[in-house]
């Protein structure tokens, strides 16, 4: 393992090379997404602590109990085309060091990356077998999902997908996590920095052209002079993003994933317009001279969005970005607590207690305090609430090692040679006195 993080990082440059070329986002995006997954493989070099059981000397009369966690056997990871790198390594490494065999099914829209990947494990010294790619679309996903000897399938997509994973993959016996979509939100209070916070939002809204799981695709602005403070200031900004290339240095997002893709989000747009909230920046038609048949969608903007509206309930995965106002925190935390998705959300403020009330109120599983894109440190663990993760364990972290194995219990006892054995035998349950 610590041969291939430092195969990783020695061919960085070709690898974000890969997943640019393919996905489109720029280069700076999938360096980023590769140094992402690179810090769990980082974690998962502590295996030896990590894997460690528990020990309990004395627990009876000549009794001592102990733990080991131990690998399934073969486990299975299915992953999305927007992080070619980040989600199969947080996948992979925890569960090959945890002792199993990994088989990886990587997005069809995306799927060289992971061929490279596991060329430089077997380069690092990986044995034949302990890591095999599968391409293949639905019809493969069902065939790991049912096969009898795939001990665990961790998941990484939409929503429908994941429950439906989820289901099949229990009513299979196995073990599962499923992570889904999401529909972020970040709430500026009227005491927040508005030129720091416009210009986090814009980063974890449009970057990477919003396909992202925790993209901050709604804004929740406290209080009218907050939300005509903040929209004229994101109007500003966003004349000034650069839409290009991926190979282009100076470009902030690049095209989305696929011509259909591209339809469906200008088709959100359009419905949006339909449902009557505010076009205030409108993307759709966005040509870029000299490739004007790329999957591009300019950066949209939408004001006076309700919570009924669709737009607002379902995941866009572009760029758009919503603004839906709120006159109290508490009416910004109902907000964000009651939608169906629960995987992130930010708050910008510079109040402490309001900060602290807001992190135990919400209702979502991983919260950022004027931090825009709150995906936690490789040593804690990434994971949602509500549709946006199904089963009882996080991406990575202590989780992962938890997800990965399961724990033997012993309990022995050495009689000294010489002792007696008891008069009789015992048909009771057995106590510890």
């Amino acid at each position: 393992m610590f041969n291939l993080k430092a195969l990783i990082e020695a061919h960085m440059d070709e690898l974000a090379a890969i997943i640019s070329r393919e996905h489109g986002k720029v280069l700076a995006d999938s360096r980023g997404d590769i140094q992402r997954g690179l810090d769990v493989v980082e974690f998962a070099c502590g295996a030896p602590h990590l894997l460690k059981g528990e020990y309990t000397d004395g627990a009876g009369p000549g009794i001592d109990v102990y733990s080991m966690r131990q690998p399934l056997g073969i486990a299975a990871g299915i992953t999305p085309f927007n992080f070619p790198a980040m989600i199969p390594l947080w996948m992979a490494a925890p569960a090959i060091v945890c002792g199993n065999a990994f088989i990886l099914k990587p997005s069809e829209r995306a799927p060289s990356l992971a061929l490279r990947l596991a060329e430089l494990a077997r380069e690092a010294g990986l044995p034949d077998g302990i890591l095999a790619v599968l391409q293949g679309d639905r019809t493969l996903v069902e065939a790991l999902v049912d096969h009898p000897a795939i001990k665990a399938v961790s998941f990484v997509g939409s929503s429908d997908v994941a429950q439906a994973v989820y289901a099949r993959g229990c009513a299979a016996g196995k073990r599962v996590q499923a992570m889904g979509g999401a529909k972020n939100h970040g709430i500026v209070l009227p005491d927040a920095d508005l030129d720091r916070a416009v210009s986090d939002i814009m980063g974890a809204a449009y970057g990477s052209a919003g396909e992202r799981c925790m993209a901050l695709p709604v804004v929740v602005p406290v209080g009218e002079a907050t939300a005509e403070a903040l929209r004229t200031k994101l109007v500003a900004a966003i004349a000034s993003l650069r839409v290009g290339v991926s190979t282009d240095p100076d470009a902030d997002y690049g095209p989305v994933i696929t011509a259909a893709h591209k339809a469906r989000v200008e088709g959100y747009i359009d419905l949006g317009e339909q449902e009557g909230a505010e076009v205030v920046v409108d993307g759709r038609g966005f040509s870029l001279q000299g490739h004007e048949a790329g999957f591009f969608v300019g950066p949209t903007l939408f004001d006076h969005v309700r919570p009924e509206m669709r737009t607002y309930q379902e995941e866009i995965f572009g760029p758009v970005l919503q603004i839906v106002r709120a006159d109290t925190l508490q009416e910004a935390i109902g907000l964000a607590s009651r939608h169906q998705y629960g995987n992130g959300v930010a708050l910008f403020t510079r109040d402490g207690a309001a900060a602290r009330a807001y992190a135990a109120e919400v209702e979502v599983g991983m919260v950022g305090i004027n931090v825009p894109i709150p995906v936690p440190v490789s040593y804690h663990s990434f994971g949602g609430w509500k549709r946006s993760a199904f089963g009882d364990h996080n991406q990575y972290g202590l989780d992962a090692f938890r997800f990965f194995t399961r724990v033997k219990t012993v309990t022995q006892r050495w009689p000294e040679p010489d002792a007696a054995p008891s008069a009789r035998s015992a048909y009771v349950m057995p106590v510890m006195e």
